[in-house]
């Protein structure tokens, strides 16, 4: 038998509307609800609904919004190339979804991720887009404090092993590409154990940060110091011209970390070895340098601590010869033992005369016997003692004039080399001022003599520095004229007196091939004597030579054939047994 049952309430008419009335109102409270921005627009993009999230998020009321183009928000951060791929996708796919920056009504700007909808019509068209947001700033900053995290070391702030790793990687391809040279440091405190045992491990911490700082202020921009854990740091130098520019960074670190620390009201003193390694003879790879590196730490730790040494056995060697070098020029220089000026004649071509004498530094020491000066010159330079050295030679050379003039003698004007670095100190006029007066020195009794290389890039500067001494009578000559960069415009601006030939020039004057050398000669004597400077012609060994340069106007002569360099006392007994030739000036 059929059972007649009551039909359902839900399949009236009028509860199918009810139903639907509800479902549209639990949307609009969903909608209302939601943390999400909701934006509804038109077919042409014009806003027509927005929810409460959307005005908390932006700033924006729904007032403010209706009617409006989501551009209202636009950053500026984007280029008009990624909204066209963003509707060219939308159009194809009908959805959208990706990061974004805009920004807010107060002007701050946010990261969004964002999804767009194209909502079709009846049509098949779009009708109109829905567009679901949420800031992900927080997000974002969140996840780049943790990888922060994993590339800087959370105590020091240094860069990790990580980081260090990428950056040596690619300091390697770009030294390879370059075809120079790059070096790692491995620093590891001595005894840092006793500190946290003596002291605890919170006065540890802070020992470990004040030795990032120091270390930190020791190296150059382009270096990187990184903690590898634990009391081991690491060190990159980038570029690393030469084993001695690295040896000299290991010494300054080690200096830096034997200072006293104050840590917790109390001081004292720790130690550290240091391992050098050198791509790319210890290795190709970061790993590499890195553990060569290391194994040369350990070496110091084992022979004596607070120390360094090379990976490579053979550089040791050469290494501590080099400081050994230093470290005896470093005395000599503050003491002045060891140190002597020599002095070479300048003469008149053709009478012979003697014109001046240029002083020539020399370094004889016990241990190393004769330092030739094309070594310890440029060693002093490396080791920033090349402005002492300069000043000991001048009170030198003012001191042996005095005792000349004293002796009853009449010296020749003496020229003094000057380094870069002395040329360009601040107060130099007024030391030779002072120089001249403490040795009671007549005007232009002592002169100077400069390589093109000191004035490059530096030329209008040079021109005070250079008035200032022609002002105290002082002759200023530019040594080896036409190996440097040879700019004819300084003869003419700077007030020079003196041009000196370079002796290549000169000794290739005399054979077959000497056609270049002779124009050079020819062109530089006959601009000088048109500018109304002297020319010298150096490095003249043989009587061809003489007589070749004799076809030139040049008037001074100096070289073995003429004179070599004497210590004081010969060359007084050889030139100073009558007066000079000529007057100062």
């Amino acid at each position: 038998m059929r059972h007649n049952m009551p039909a359902s309430p839900h399949s009236t008419p009028t509860h199918a509307f009810l139903d639907s009335r509800e479902g549209l109102q639990l949307a609009e409270r969903v909608i209302e609800a939601s943390m999400e921005g909701i934006i509804v627009t038109d077919a042409d993009t014009r806003i027509e609904f927005v929810n409460a999230s959307f005005t908390e998020l932006t700033g924006y009321t729904r007032e403010e919004a209706l009617g409006q183009t989501p551009a209202l928000l636009s950053s500026g951060r984007h280029d008009a190339a990624f909204y066209r791929a963003m509707w060219q996708e939308i159009r194809a796919t009908g959805f959208w979804r990706g990061e974004i920056w805009n920004r807010r009504k107060s002007g701050q700007l946010y990261l969004e991720q964002l999804t767009i909808t194209a909502i079709l019509g009846d049509d098949g068209k779009p009708s109109h887009y829905a567009a679901l947001f949420s800031d992900i700033t927080r997000v974002r900053e969140n996840e780049q404090r943790v990888r922060r995290l994993d590339d800087y070391d959370a105590l020091t702030g240094l860069p990790s092993r990580r980081l260090l790793e990428d950056r040596l990687a690619l300091a390697i391809r770009h030294v390879q590409r370059e075809k120079s040279h790059l070096a790692v440091i491995v620093i590891d405190l001595d005894h840092f154990k006793q500190v946290n045992d003596s002291l605890g491990h919170a006065q540890g911490d802070e020992l470990l940060k004040r030795v990032a700082e120091r270390l930190e202020h020791r190296l150059r921009e382009d270096d990187t110091l990184a903690r590898l854990g634990g009391d081991k740091f690491l060190v990159l130098l980038p570029m690393c011209a030469a084993i001695e520019e690295a040896t000299r960074v290991a010494r300054r670190l080690i200096e830096a970390i034997g200072e006293p620390f104050l840590v917790a009201g109390q001081a004292f003193r720790i130690g550290c070895s240091l391992g050098i390694s050198v791509h790319p003879e210890d290795g190709d790879s970061a790993d590499e340098l890195l553990r060569n590196a290391d194994a040369a730490m350990y070496r110091a730790k084992h022979e004596g601590r607070n120390t360094y040494r090379l990976y490579r056995a053979d550089m040791n060697q050469q290494d501590i010869r080099q400081l050994a070098l230093e470290t005896a020029l470093r005395d000599s220089v503050e003491s002045g033992e060891g140190l002597a000026v020599h002095y070479q004649p300048l003469v008149e071509r053709d009478s012979g005369e003697l014109h001046g004498a240029e002083a020539l530094v020399r370094w004889h020491h016990p241990d190393f016997g004769d330092v030739s000066p094309g070594i310890f010159v440029p060693l002093a330079e490396r080791a920033g003692l090349i402005i002492t050295l300069g000043r000991q030679v001048m009170r030198q050379v003012a001191a042996q004039l005095q005792a000349w003039r004293a002796a009853g003698l009449n010296p020749p004007q003496v020229a003094v080399n000057l380094s870069a670095s002395q040329f360009w100190q601040e107060g130099l006029v007024e030391e030779v001022r002072e120089l001249f007066a403490e040795f009671d020195l007549p005007r232009g009794q002592v002169g100077f003599e400069l390589t093109e290389s000191v004035l490059l890039d530096g030329e209008q500067r040079a021109v005070t520095v250079i008035q200032g001494l022609r002002d105290l009578g002082c002759r200023i000559a530019i040594d080896d004229f036409g190996t440097g960069y040879s700019s004819l415009s300084y003869l003419q601006d700077l007030p020079l007196t003196t041009l000196k030939i370079d002796r290549r020039f000169v000794q290739r004057l005399v054979g077959e091939n000497n056609r270049g050398s002779a124009a050079i000669v020819a062109a530089v004597t006959g601009l000088a004597r048109e500018l109304g400077l002297r020319v010298v012609a150096e490095g003249v060994e043989t009587e061809a030579q003489l007589d070749a340069i004799s076809r030139y106007p040049v008037a001074l002569i100096q070289g073995y054939l003429t004179g070599r360099p004497l210590a004081t006392d010969a060359f007084a007994e050889r030139w100073l047994t009558r007066p000079a030739g000529t007057a100062l000036n």
